[in-house]
């Protein structure tokens, strides 16, 4: 018997599947039309099979290849943490958005901004909204692509879980939106963005949010108020507002002071003030001033020793300067016509109030007298009118924003050669007779208290139409001077006191009688030097004050760029 094969022959083969067709058309042979139609039958069957088939075989593939590239994740370069590694491309242009216009369209760009929200769009689209500066936000849009690259899934969804506030660059590509974008200042652009990368991350808490940063200030006591368990030193919105967003205190504010600051309408108070300071500057320059640099630590009290701040200075005492007042006089003895300065000055006033500072901004400024002190009134009341006549168009946005937080009536000023100027007795016999009820016995003889200021400035904007003007002649009670009125006077906003100053005494023999009833001895260091001095006066502006009333603020904490009061010692 044979052996059996080591490949055994492979048994008949199943018949054609086209066998079963040409046996029926042979059958049908005598049949033509009905054979055809079969045929055509079975080759529509036989067609629409395969497609079927094909595109079934493509969804595998690209299932598979979605599958891949989510496994893969083909963008991972283009997002995550910054890097020394991390690489932009090299036609990307850097842009701000102040600046950004039509020719950029199209074009690949760079930006470096605070994601200030983000939302998720499903699984494949994310919304953000990108913070440059102030209020310049675009809105930015990251989509996932088909093939999973520039953008992938995984990179949607990490960058729509960007922690607000974090500081992020992105690359993307400028595109008109189809409709307006309302939610943000830049309403006529968008990016489309193929990069981002986390810069600085934010908390996943933040002390204050933006929102609330934003907010007009709920409280300005220097107290720390008892407050509910998860709303540390928030406040409940005021009665009739709907926003749900919490009024965060000053204390809250400035225990988050980089929150604070970046508000927009911080940002704008802070510019506005800038403006101002520069303003204040170049007036005083046209009209032929020089400016100085006064000393902060000084030997001696400068204003009567009462209210300063004195500290160890090696072996002995210093003290911070109220005033650069001396310094001031120094300058015009040492053969300076006029001369201003800019700079700190100190005052250890016990006042918790919103109108006071332990350190604020003095714009200070003295000059020599031809022949009458008023010579000196009219030059700071034309550095002031010059300062508020070109805010108003030097900074028209940054006040428009504020106002949206802060309301406030437009601040009226007098017309040329109209400017309102008062004498202390005109003012009081003013209050007397057009006043609150309380003060219809105000004395010529005795200073004005703030609710008197206050009022008086209700008046003068009622009877003149404007909100600045001077006080003159204040008596000798409300000034060191003689005789019983004096070449003294005071500049007003708002009815508060700015600005205060006046002309000096020259005269050596009744300077050092002065010096003498204040208990000073002429001959002490540092005073003792005697030249000849011609008339002389000058006064000071308090600019923290300025912007505050200008803008007619709450607080003039918030003119200031980091507020000392008695209780506030940080940041």
């Amino acid at each position: 018997m044979a052996e059996p094969s080591a490949n055994p022959a492979p048994p008949p083969a199943d018949p054609p599947a086209e066998a079963p067709a040409a046996e029926g058309a042979a059958e049908g042979a005598g049949e033509g039309t009905v054979s055809k139609k079969a045929a055509k039958k079975a080759e529509a069957k036989a067609k629409k099979e395969a497609e079927k088939a094909r595109r079934a075989a493509e969804q595998a593939a690209a299932q598979a290849s979605r599958s891949a590239a989510q496994a893969e994740d083909l963008a991972k370069d283009n997002y995550g943490q910054e890097t020394h590694e991390t690489k932009l491309s090299a036609d990307a242009v850097a842009i701000h958005l102040k600046t950004l216009g039509d020719e950029h369209v199209g074009k690949t760009v760079v930006l470096r901004a605070w994601i200030q929200n983000a939302r998720m769009q499903g699984a494949k689209m994310a919304f953000v909204e990108l913070r440059e500066e102030g209020n310049w936000a675009i809105q930015g849009i990251v989509a996932a692509s088909a093939e999973g690259t520039p953008v992938s899934r995984q990179m949607v969804k990490w960058v729509g879980a960007i922690n607000p506030e974090s500081f992020v660059v992105v690359e993307a590509t400028v595109a008109k939106p189809l409709e307006p974008v309302k939610s943000c200042r830049v309403t006529n652009y968008e990016l489309h963005i193929t990069k981002c990368f986390v810069h600085a991350a934010a908390p996943n808490v933040l002390g204050m949010t933006l929102a609330a940063a934003n907010r007009p200030v709920a409280n300005f006591s220097d107290e720390e108020v008892p407050v509910e368990e998860g709303v540390e030193k928030l406040s409940i919105a005021a009665a009739g507002e709907t926003t749900g967003t919490p009024a965060a205190t000053m204390l809250t504010h400035l225990d988050n002071i980089v929150m604070h600051k970046r508000s927009a309408v911080q940002q704008a108070i802070a510019d506005i003030r800038a403006e101002m300071k520069e303003l204040y500057r170049s007036y005083l320059r046209s009209h032929g001033f020089k400016e100085f640099e006064p000393p902060c630590l000084i030997a001696a009290a400068s204003e009567g020793g009462a209210n300063v701040f004195r500290l160890p200075y090696f072996e002995k005492d210093a003290y911070l300067a109220q005033s650069p007042q001396f310094y001031k006089q120094i300058e015009i003895a040492g053969g300076r016509k006029r001369v201003f300065s800019i700079g700190p000055v100190f005052r250890a006033e016990n006042s918790n109030t919103p109108r006071h500072m332990t350190e604020f901004t003095g714009l200070d400024m003295e000059m020599e007298i031809n022949e009458d002190y008023r010579e000196v009134l009219y030059m700071l009341e034309g550095v002031l009118l010059h300062i508020f006549r070109n805010i108003k168009e030097r900074c028209a946005e940054e006040i428009a924003l504020v106002r949206t937080v802060y309301p406030s009536e437009e601040f009226l000023l007098p017309e040329n050669d109209k400017e309102v100027r008062l004498t202390f007795a005109e003012g009081q016999k003013l209050l007397r007779e057009e006043g609150p009820e309380e003060f219809r016995n105000v004395s010529d003889d005795e200073d004005m208290s703030t609710p008197q200021e206050k009022a008086l400035g209700a008046l003068v904007r009622k009877k003149y139409g404007t909100d600045f003007y001077v006080l003159d002649k204040f008596p000798e009670t409300a000034r060191p001077h003689q005789p019983k009125v004096t070449n003294a006077y005071d500049l007003f906003m708002r009815g508060q006191e700015i600005c205060s100053g006046g002309q000096r005494i020259n005269d050596p023999v009744e300077l050092e009688k002065r010096i003498r009833t204040k208990g000073v001895d002429p001959a002490s260091p540092g005073i003792k030097e005697q030249a000849g001095v011609p008339a002389h006066g000058g006064g000071g502006i308090g600019l923290d004050r300025v912007v505050a009333w200008y803008l007619n603020l709450p607080s003039v904490h918030l003119a200031a760029y980091y507020p000392r009061t008695p209780k506030r010692l940080l940041p």
